[in-house]
């Protein structure tokens, strides 16, 4: 064993990913994949919610190198379930490990989002409501609230696992499609309910697009049809008391997704940091596969 693999307390991690991940893959690889519906956005959301019965099963990792600091990988596991066609409900488990520092598993969180419209609309509202758990060791940045930036990187884990914070996040969401695009809008609010510390605001803004809208003639895996492309815009908005960019950190990343016919939705995007108070790089990977009426399989096969 290397001395950078010592470096590495990997029983966390494994203790707490190893069943869930097993579920996960043994599930997603014996049933018929469907291609995954939303966007391939890693911080904004849409409007799209996941079909009622469905059950969508994502891998999402976040690496990066902060300056002055310990390159650190995230891993989140995420089970989204389409409990009617108005509400879709989500839970993620997530864990980190840091270079020359340990591997912490941070905790989860537990999302809700309600569709009040059906019907497709120019703008397409829904309304997101998240409790979290988690420690301040966590890296996987799946949103920017607040004054968040480089500095909670580089603090070491032994420190920030000793702090758990309990928060409440919301998030109002404005989706639109035309002519193939996807043009989404995030208002984040986020309230500390361990502290008064006063709300955190951030936001998203995603922009996508298939690279062909009409399927092809002849199955295949890698035509134009399975692939996707867009842009992320994402950051801070500071708080209630101090409203604003002042103080902030803001990224913008590039996203590439193939979703494979009966198979896995792979992405990846690099984001780029905008300003000094941001992490210069950040690297996203995600693979999802979606698998139908989960619970009419599960009938199915005890029959």
């Amino acid at each position: 064993m290397t001395a950078f693999a010592r470096n590495y307390d990997l029983k966390i991690i494994r203790r707490r990913f190893a069943a869930v991940c097993v579920i996960g893959i043994v599930v997603a690889l014996s049933s018929s994949r469907a291609r995954a519906q939303e966007p391939p956005y890693f911080v904004a959301y849409s409007h799209a919610m996941e079909e009622p019965g469905n059950l969508e099963i994502q891998m999402r990792s976040t690496a990066a190198s902060p300056k002055y600091g310990n390159p650190f990988g995230s891993a989140t596991v995420e089970f989204e379930f389409g409990t009617t066609a108005w509400w879709t409900t989500e839970v993620y488990l997530s864990g980190q490990a840091t270079g020359n520092d340990s591997a912490v598993f941070n905790g989860f969180r537990i999302e809700n989002r309600f569709r009040p419209l059906l019907h497709e609309h120019w703008i397409n509202p829904v309304l997101y409501a998240e409790y979290e758990n988690l420690n301040e060791a966590d890296r996987s940045i799946l949103e920017v609230t607040g004054h968040d930036g480089v500095q909670d990187y580089v603090v070491p884990n032994r420190i920030q696992r000793a702090e758990t914070e309990r928060s409440l996040e919301t998030k109002l969401i404005l989706s639109s499609n035309f002519r193939g695009w996807n043009i989404s809008e995030n208002f984040i609010a986020e309230k500390d309910l361990n502290e008064s510390d006063p709300w955190e605001f951030g936001y998203a803004v995603g922009i996508s697009r298939p690279l062909a809208l009409a399927a092809s003639p002849r199955a295949c895996t890698f035509c134009r049809e399975n692939w996707a492309a867009g842009v992320e815009f994402y950051g801070g908005l500071g708080t209630a008391t101090s409203f604003g960019w002042r103080g902030t950190s803001q990224y913008v990343g590039p996203i590439i997704a193939l979703s494979i016919p009966r198979g896995p939705t792979i992405a990846f995007s690099p984001n780029v940091g905008l300003n000094d108070n941001s992490l210069g790089i950040l690297y996203r990977f995600s693979v999802t596969y979606e698998v139908r009426q989960i619970f009419g399989r599960f009938h199915r096969s005890g029959q």
